[in-house]
C-alpha cells in the first residue's frame, strides 16, 4: 500500500523546551516520508537551532498569537499531500504517522483523527467524539483499535484534535485553512464543521497516539488552572456569528459563562484560585466575547502551491528495545537508555516498585520512554487496584500494551 507524503506542521510560542522535546520525539517517527515544518518564535527557532537534526527541519518565522494563522503559513510552506498537526507540548508514539496516514489509502478519507493521552501517559484526554453547530460534544463509539471511517450526519461533524490530526492540503487549500478569527480555540471545531458541511469524511484512529502534557502558557498554568479568558471569550463569539441562530446567541453565551464560572469556581474551591482571580476571569472573558464580536471571520491565506519543495526528515528506520528493571536500577538504566538512543534505537525502560502504585509514562527529554508504577499496581485505568503477578510476566504485559503503538507487534 503506497501512503501519501507527509508534511507535519508544529506551532510554538513561548514554550522552546516543549518544542525541543516534541522534535526530538518526531525525529523517531517511522514513516516515510515525512517532513517537518516548525512554526515558531525567535525562542523557539534559537532553540531548534541547537538541535542535531535541525537541518532536517523547515523552520518558518511566525511571533503573532494567532495559532489559526501560524498553522495557515505551516500549510503554505508543507509540500506534502497530506498535512497532519501537533502541538509543540506533545509527543507523538513513533508509529503515529503510520496509523494516522493509512485511512487515506482511501480516496474519499479527507481527514483523520487520533487519540490522545495525557499528561499520566496513561489516561486518555480525548478519544473519539462529534460535536455540533452549537459546539456541544458527544462521545462517538468506534472500534478501539481499527480505523473507522465517519461521513458527516445532519449537523453533526467527526471532532479531531488539533495535536493529533491530519487533512489533505488539496482540501485545506480549498477550504482556505483556519479561520483568523480563532486566535485560540474553537480553530480545529471550526475546521471540523467545515469539513462535514461540505461533505467529507473523516477517519478516526485509535491507534495514531500522541501524549498530550498541557505546557504552561499564557492562558493557563501547568496545573491547567486559567490565566487569562480573553481568547476562549472571542473564539465563541466569531463561533456564534458562524453557525449559531441569532436568536439563539444570547442563551447560549449565558450557558458558557456558566460553564466557565463552574470551572473557576471548581478551582477556586480547590485552593488554585482567589476570588478577586475569579472575577477578573470572567470579566476577560466577557471582553474577548465584546472583541470577538467585531473581529474579522475567514479571509484566511494558504498558498495553493508550496512555498519550498518537500524536504524529507530524517529516513532512516529504528530498532525497538525494552529495558526493564525495579526502581533502585533506575539510575544505571536511565544512562543505559540514553547510550541505547544515542545509537538510534527507540527505547522503553520500565521501573517497577514493590507496590500498587498506579503507572505514568513520560517521554524523556533524552529521547526515551519511561513507565514508572507498581508491579501490582495498574497501567490502564480499567485495570483492578491491586493485582499479583511476577516481575517478568508483568513485564511482558506492558510490553504486549505498548506494541503496536511504539513498535510493530510481535
Amino acid at each position: 500500500m503506497t501512503l501519501p507524503p507527509v508534511s507535519v506542521v508544529v506551532v510554538s510560542r513561548g514554550r522552546p523546551d516543549a518544542l525541543m522535546r516534541c522534535l526530538t520525539g518526531l525525529a523517531q517517527v517511522q514513516f516515510a516520508p515525512f517532513e517537518i515544518v516548525v512554526v515558531a518564535d525567535a525562542a523557539g527557532r534559537d532553540a531548534v537551532a541547537e538541535l542535531p537534526f535541525v537541518d532536517d527541519l523547515k523552520v518558518v518565522s511566525f511571533d503573532i498569537p494567532n495559532i489559526s494563522e501560524a498553522r495557515n503559513l505551516g500549510i503554505s510552506h508543507a509540500a506534502g499531500d497530506v498535512v497532519a498537526f501537533i502541538d509543540d507540548d506533545a509527543v507523538p508514539e513513533p508509529l503515529w504517522l503510520a496509523h494516522l496516514i493509512s485511512p487515506f489509502a482511501r480516496g474519499d478519507v479527507a481527514a483523520t483523527g487520533g487519540f490522545v493521552r495525557g499528561r499520566n501517559g496513561i489516561s486518555f484526554q480525548w478519544r473519539a467524539r462529534s460535536v455540533d453547530e452549537t459546539g456541544a460534544m458527544q462521545p462517538l463509539d468506534v472500534d478501539p483499535e481499527l480505523a473507522t471511517v465517519l461521513t458527516p450526519k445532519g449537523q453533526r461533524a467527526t471532532k479531531t484534535e488539533g495535536t493529533n490530526m491530519a487533512v489533505r492540503r488539496e482540501v485545506l487549500v480549498a477550504l482556505e485553512g483556519f479561520d483568523p478569527g480563532f486566535a485560540f480555540y474553537l480553530d480545529e471545531t471550526d475546521l471540523n464543521l467545515r469539513l462535514a458541511r461540505a461533505g467529507h469524511a473523516t477517519a478516526i484512529v485509535p491507534m495514531a497516539e500522541v501524549h498530550h502534557g498541557f505546557a504552561p502558557s499564557v492562558r493557563r498554568r501547568a496545573d491547567r488552572v486559567p490565566r487569562d479568558l480573553f481568547d476562549i471569550g472571542a473564539s465563541w463569539a466569531v463561533f456564534q456569528r458562524k453557525y449559531v441562530p441569532e436568536a439563539d446567541r444570547a442563551l447560549h453565551w449565558r450557558d458558557i459563562v456558566a460553564a466557565q464560572r463552574k470551572r473557576c469556581l471548581g478551582h477556586m474551591v480547590a485552593g488554585r484560585l482567589l476570588p478577586g482571580d475569579v472575577a477578573r476571569l470572567l470579566k476577560r472573558l466577557a471582553d474577548g466575547y465584546a472583541d470577538g464580536l467585531e473581529r474579522q471571520r475567514g479571509g484566511a491565506q494558504v498558498s495553493r502551491s508550496a512555498a519550498a519543495p518537500f524536504k524529507a526528515a530524517f529516513g532512516r528506520s529504528r530498532q525497538s528495545s525494552v529495558l526493564s528493571g525495579r526502581i533502585w536500577q533506575g539510575r544505571r538504566l536511565r544512562q543505559e537508555a540514553v547510550q541505547r538512543v544515542e545509537r538510534g534505537e527507540i527505547v522503553t525502560l520500565i521501573l517497577l516498585s514493590p507496590s500498587a502504585l498506579f503507572h505514568h509514562i513520560r517521554f524523556h527529554r533524552d529521547g526515551y520512554w519511561e513507565q514508572r508504577g507498581g508491579l501490582f499496581g495498574r497501567s490502564e485505568r480499567t485495570d483492578p487496584l491491586f493485582r499479583l503477578w511476577r516481575f517478568s510476566r508483568r513485564v511482558a504485559r506492558e510490553r504486549r500494551r505498548i506494541a503496536g503503538r511504539r513498535f510493530e507487534d510481535g
